[in-house]
Order: structure tokens, then C-alpha cells, then sequence
């Protein structure tokens, strides 16, 4: 009962969904800047809260205000192929006639969402490649290879790994995870529904109604 009541709610949001798709000209380029503008947010929000040295520092701040840029795009190049494999997966859930098969679909959001911190990792070490070919008098900005960059990023990745509760290694968790927001959104969506779908329960008395 419970699950019938989630796929019907995840029904109607789908329906809903490829309504509005139908009826919105320029629907993909719509999405991309949507979430180029939630990257970009997303971006300075975590360095005024994780980095408040960067605004305050006018030579790292202008470093910053380039590197947001390419940040903001692979961000949502990112998060604009994810919505659509969301969405594939969800009308592939929705026609399975297995509970287990349908939860295990959804399932797969949970692994775009892991894949989404290790896009958040190249994303920044591609970003601060491109904008050292800027030519700029920063000290910041330093020509050093893409393969040096990823190394740096990923030795920060191991470092939060094996000591979490580091301060630096907790600042570093803390603004990956504020970047990687924008790729869970449709894992949250699918959260929402199952929380949502939890009145069947909660008000067993009361009749459903699906429009």
C-alpha cells in the first residue's frame, strides 16, 4: 500500500514534469542555465562560509570571480545529464511491476550523487587549469599541469577521508558537499515523495486523492 501510494505520487511528478517540458520552448537550454545560476550560488555560498579570507582578499577574489566561470558550467553540464538520466530511470521504476526492481531503480540516483563528489574534484582542478592560461601578475595563479592539479585534489579527497574531523579536512567536506547540491536535488525528490507518501500511514482514514 505504501509503496503503490510512492509510485503514484512520483507518477503524477513525472506527468507533471513532461507537461511542462512539452510546453517550454527552449526546454534544454532553460535547464542548463537553471543550474548554471544554482552552481554559481552555490559556489560563492560556500567560500563566503568555508573561506571567508578569499572575499576579504582582493587579489584571491579576483582569482575566484574567474575560476566561477568554467565552475559554473561543468557544474551544470553535469547536473542537466543527471536530470535526464533521473528522469529515464524514474519512467524505467515506474513501469516495473516488482517493488524491490522499483526501489532499486531509484536506487541509482544515490550513486550519481557519489559520482557527483568526484565531479566536484575535476571540475576544480580543470577550472583552476583553464584560468592559468589567463595571463595574470596573481601569485595564486600558477601554471602547473592538469595531472599535477588532479593529484593535488585527489590527495585532499584522501586526506578528508582519513581524517574527517580535521578542521581543514571538514572546511573541504563542508564546500564539496554545499557544491555538490545542485546533482541530489532528484535524489531529494525522490525523498520528498517517499516522506510524503508516509500519510497513507499517518491518516489511514482519510481517502486519497490523485489529480
Amino acid at each position: 500500500m505504501y509503496v503503490k501510494a510512492w509510485r503514484k505520487d512520483l507518477g503524477l511528478l513525472l506527468q507533471k514534469f513532461q507537461s511542462w517540458r512539452a510546453n517550454t520552448r527552449f526546454y534544454f537550454l532553460k535547464v542548463f542555465i537553471f543550474f548554471v545560476i544554482i552552481n554559481d550560488i552555490a559556489f560563492w555560498f560556500a567560500i563566503a562560509t568555508a573561506y571567508p579570507e578569499i572575499i576579504t582578499s582582493a587579489t584571491e577574489l579576483l582569482h575566484y570571480k574567474k575560476v566561477q566561470i568554467p565552475v559554473a558550467l561543468l557544474g551544470a553540464l553535469f547536473d542537466s545529464l543527471s536530470l535526464y538520466i533521473t528522469f529515464v530511470v524514474v519512467r524505467h521504476a515506474l513501469l516495473s511491476r516488482s517493488n524491490l526492481v522499483y526501489i532499486s531503480h531509484l536506487s541509482i540516483d544515490m550513486i550519481i550523487a557519489i559520482v557527483a563528489t568526484f565531479w566536484v574534484l575535476f571540475v576544480f582542478s580543470i577550472s583552476g587549469w583553464l584560468v592559468s592560461f589567463i595571463p595574470s601578475n596573481s601569485e595564486i595563479v600558477k601554471s602547473e599541469s592538469l595531472e599535477y592539479r588532479n593529484k593535488a585534489y585527489a590527495d585532499r579527497a584522501v586526506a578528508a577521508i582519513n581524517n574527517p574531523t580535521g578542521k581543514e579536512e571538514m572546511r573541504n567536506i563542508y564546500f564539496g558537499v554545499i557544491m555538490g547540491f545542485s546533482a541530489i536535488i532528484p535524489t531529494c525528490v525522490h525523498i520528498f515523495c517517499a516522506l510524503f507518501s508516509l500519510r497513507t500511514f499517518l491518516r489511514p482514514n482519510r481517502q486519497i486523492k490523485f489529480t
